[in-house]
């Protein structure tokens, strides 16, 4: 079952520059911050970054491509 707090979060990872930067830097206590419980807290640590900043931009680039067109 999906949690919409969970998916808020990632959400909010996907878009907002800032709070990514934040969660880079302080994963546990982020998602902690944002209300997530000790297992979803636990299974963000292990997220892989790499992967998260490639969905950021892609993301970003269909955001961009979408208000032009």
């Amino acid at each position: 079952m999906n949690d919409p707090k969970l998916e808020k979060f990632l959400a909010t990872l996907y878009v907002d520059v800032k709070a990514r930067a934040r969660f880079l830097e302080a994963p546990r206590e982020e998602a902690a911050k944002a209300g997530l419980n000790p297992a979803q807290c636990d299974a963000l640590v292990k997220i892989d970054r790499v992967g998260l900043e490639m969905a950021a931009r892609s993301f970003e680039r269909k955001r961009q491509k979408k208000m032009k067109g």
